[in-house]
């Protein structure tokens, strides 16, 4: 068991870890705040001090990019309408429906959330526990307040898991923090108020809590046993645990910059400048004000050989110069971002081959992080199936299980139309052909052909074309059958009643 010392020593190394603050930084560009926001402008006043500039203009727009590249990646691994996770066993659909309880649309919402922290931050976790149902339930768990604690660094599995989050924030305005510290076991529950000390949780009934109690009878008695595992599953973006935002940082912060200060050179320049010959008014405060207000000014008349003007001149904004590096820096945000750029232009020809060439970076990305998601669901599919194995006394294996991460892409409707019809033409000519071949070949190979290419299951049709035989051999027979014994008519019905009688 850990102290609480040592739970607090731990907390305060890992929120200074080099991966920890790649973690927050990635997790604010994905909620849109930006460097940007922070930006200041200084300069050298008469006495040579730096000091900070209040009087110009400083526009601070971030713009959210990275929450676009990870909401796009996300949606874009979940956009499978049917089941992600299926039976392999065609003849048992009650291993479908128990994986159905586990994974309904509970889970795929907690998933979403962990992709997607996973994506930003460079690793998330899913927390499992005990639902009062008695099965197992998982949920998103904020990877920021996860701290995994090894008995050895060398270690790949975790001794004990150290899990904080902000639970309420009291009258006193004192953020009221909760520490779970997790191990095979049990669970202990602490509770901190601001930069206070480490309490358990007196208002645990239990405390540490068993992972798993169950009741034996109606009594009431509670017992509890081990679940076996560290209840928390970590999602890796990538063997670093590097986020997304890592490679197009600077891109952004570059974009922010250029158009924030092309913001800046329309509002300090949206006035021309005043060029003022000869003026003998009071000074230069009064013709400012003159300006403002009333629009008009009096100038002198000539001189002593100096003649009385006012010049209006503009300032001319470097804008091609600023739009067309922000073209550039959007640019390459999507293409080393890997994402689909929704403001893209083409030549008007937007085929199905150009749309899905438009995905290829996004494809690319989405394969990476599929086999990280593969061994991720993996492990929360090997506990379930214990489970499920353990209160239906069956012997499912994760062999009997598959993941189907087709993805759905935007297609062109008359592009699909045309190529439905000529897969329709195609069959249809390997039909003909088959029957034109009908005296060369054996009758269940043309039957087993077809069925291939009309994607038929050839079992099912053949026995339903032997009931049909059979079911035609029967009629024959009792045609047959009929003509040899033909019915009585009723004159002979008749005669044999009248022989009955005599």
């Amino acid at each position: 068991m850990l102290s609480i010392g040592r739970i607090q020593e731990l907390i305060i190394q890992d929120k200074a870890s080099s991966k920890k603050r790649q973690a927050i930084t990635g997790q604010m560009y994905y909620e849109g705040i930006h460097d940007i926001l922070n930006f200041r402008m200084f300069y050298f006043n008469s006495d040579g001090e730096l000091v900070e500039d209040t009087l110009r203009s400083n526009s601070r727009i971030s713009h959210p990019f990275f929450t676009e590249l990870v909401d796009q990646e996300v949606q874009y691994m979940l956009s499978n309408p049917d089941r992600m996770i299926k039976s392999k066993l065609k003849n048992d659909n009650m291993l479908q429906n128990y994986l159905d309880t586990y994974f309904d649309d509970d889970f795929y919402n907690e998933l979403q959330d962990v992709i997607a922290g996973c994506i930003a931050k460079g690793f998330e976790y899913m927390y499992a526990y005990k639902g009062s149902d008695d099965r197992l339930h998982f949920q998103y768990a904020d990877s920021i307040g996860v701290v995994e604690v090894r008995a050895k660094e060398s270690d790949d599995g975790c001794e004990y898991v150290i899990y904080w989050y902000i639970d309420r924030v009291d009258k006193q305005q004192r953020a009221i923090k909760r520490i779970l510290v997790s191990d095979k076991n049990q669970t202990w529950i602490y509770v901190q108020v601001g930069e206070g000390q480490l309490m358990l949780d007196e208002s645990e009934p239990v405390n540490p809590r068993p992972l798993y109690m169950y009741s034996k009878d109606d009594s009431g008695e509670k017992f509890w046993s081990p679940l076996g595992f560290v209840p928390f599953f970590r999602l890796d973006n990538n063997r670093k645990r590097i986020s997304g935002l890592d490679t197009i940082k600077a891109l952004i912060d570059d974009y922010d910059l250029m158009s924030c200060g092309l913001s800046n050179n329309l509002k300090d320049f949206d006035t021309p400048l005043h060029v003022v010959k000869g003026f003998q008014g009071d000074n230069l405060d009064e013709l400012a004000t003159n300006l403002k207000s009333k629009k008009i000014i009096g100038v002198p008349s000539e001189t002593q050989g100096t003649q009385g003007d006012v010049e209006i001149r503009t300032v001319d904004i470097p804008f091609q110069a600023r739009q067309a590096k922000l073209e550039l820096d959007e640019k390459n945000i999507y293409r080393f971002g890997m994402g689909f750029n929704s403001a893209q232009l083409g030549d008007g020809n937007v085929t199905n081959v150009v749309i899905r060439s438009r995905y290829a970076l996004l494809d690319l990305k989405c394969n990476k992080l599929e086999k990280k998601l593969r061994a991720f669901l993996s492990k929360i599919l090997k506990v379930v199936l214990n489970e499920i194995n353990d209160a239906n006394g069956t012997d499912y294996q994760l062999s009997d299980v598959e993941f189907d991460f087709t993805r759905e892409v935007m297609t062109n409707a008359t592009d699909n139309a045309q190529i439905e019809q000529i897969e329709s033409v195609t069959r249809q000519n390997n039909i003909n052909t088959l029957l034109n071949l009908q005296s060369a070949l054996p009758e269940e190979t043309i039957l087993q052909s077809v069925c291939d290419i009309l994607d038929l299951d050839y079992e099912d049709v053949k026995d339903a074309l032997d009931a049909q035989n059979t079911e035609k051999d029967a009629l024959e027979a009792s045609n047959i059958l009929d003509d040899i014994v033909p019915e009585e008519t009723d004159e002979q019905e008749t005669v044999g009643s009248t022989e009955e009688t005599e």
